[in-house]
């Protein structure tokens, strides 16, 4: 059903009510929503393979129900009155957020703060009933996450990106709203570990641990969507002498995407079992943004057949060749940021 939606839904930039209808009932918002709430304080092993399913499918689809996710992940480290505010009617509400902390600005009042700002790239706000909105203080100090419901904020129709084009991944405004104390914490100590012997992995996992790989999930979905596309089109011939390269070609790209697959299952599993150490956070940053770069440069290298160039190409391997790309150029998953805080890492005494 998502795979026949998506082309209407990259074209009109925007997801289908009954594409947001399967993502709840596959439980993406509620993945990580702590147990009290009805939600399954899943694995991030779990949400990686299930993105990247979903993604073969639909990439905006596959990004919004992780990052819905992901949010959720973050919003457990709440007070508890925000998170029954959030979940206490059940665990599939869908968050937004935006996370640029210069874009807000928060003052303290009375039992709470008055926020307002512009945040950019706010993915599936459209589709959200709560956002999570970053904010410096006036006053010298963390910047703090705040929770906002969706019907506070004006959405600006900005995201016309060539791929995840279906995300809606707009520029939000808040004017000065006032939020209660209890609906905000210091950003530290949603992205830090946190020490709680009880709790599971994911709510006392830092976030750089899993977020990024989590973020190349979709990228490997739509690998294999595009590689399928490509291999349907070229198939016939294929085994003519003359195309010896096409057939190197579809070889090597689709080892690089398995290859992929390997690399992110395996910090996956280190983000859910491992001992959190400065270099296992860094060994899966660095992980994940070769991953992104690995799924980009596969896919585009079967472009350059150049008796098949990127014109004569399917609608469904363009897709797919553009949202690998745009997540690949995500600054999270930028390899200099990377490489420069795993060889940070690397003095500490931890396993190249």
């Amino acid at each position: 059903m998502t795979a026949r939606l998506a082309p209407d839904a990259h074209a009109r930039r925007r997801l289908h009510e009954e594409t947001l209808r399967a993502l709840d009932e596959a439980g993406f918002a509620r993945h990580f929503v702590p147990g009290r709430w009805g939600g399954g304080s899943g694995t991030f092993r779990e949400l990686l393979h299930a993105t990247a399913v979903l993604a073969e499918s639909c990439a905006s689809a596959a990004w919004c129900g992780m990052l819905w996710a992901v949010h959720g992940r973050f919003a457990a480290r709440l007070p508890l009155p925000a998170q029954r505010e959030l979940w206490g009617e059940g665990p599939d509400t869908r968050i937004a957020a935006g996370l640029w902390p210069s874009s807000g600005r928060a003052r303290n009042a009375h039992r709470g703060w008055l926020v307002e700002g512009r945040w950019p790239v706010v993915s599936g706000v459209h589709h959200a009933a709560w956002l999570l909105l970053v904010a410096p203080e006036d006053e010298p100090g963390p910047s703090r996450v705040f929770a906002v419901p969706r019907d506070a904020v004006a959405v600006r129709d900005t995201w016309d990106a060539a791929g995840l084009r279906a995300t809606g991944s707009h520029h939000v405004t808040l004017t000065e709203t006032f939020v209660p104390e209890h609906r905000s914490l210091p950003l530290p100590a949603l992205l830090e570990a946190r020490e709680d012997r009880d709790g599971a992995r994911c709510h006392t996992a830092p976030a750089q641990l899993a977020g990024q790989l989590l973020m190349c999930a979709p990228a490997l979905g739509a690998a294999r969507a595009a590689l399928r596309a490509w291999t349907r089109q070229v198939r016939p011939g294929l085994e003519a002498r003359q195309h010896a390269p096409r057939r190197i070609g579809l070889a090597r790209a689709g080892a690089d995407i398995d290859a992929v697959e390997l690399l992110l299952d395996a910090a996956a599993l280190r983000a859910d079992s491992a001992p959190v150490t400065p270099g296992t956070v860094a060994r899966n940053q660095r992980d994940a943004a070769v991953s992104a770069q690995r799924l980009a440069d596969a896919v585009t290298s079967l472009t350059q057949d150049v008796t098949c160039p990127p014109d004569a190409l399917d609608d469904e391997f363009r897709r797919g060749w553009d949202d690998v790309r745009t997540v690949a150029t995500h600054g999270a998953l930028s390899l200099d940021a990377a490489a420069a805080a795993y060889a940070a890492a690397l003095p500490a005494g931890e396993r190249p």
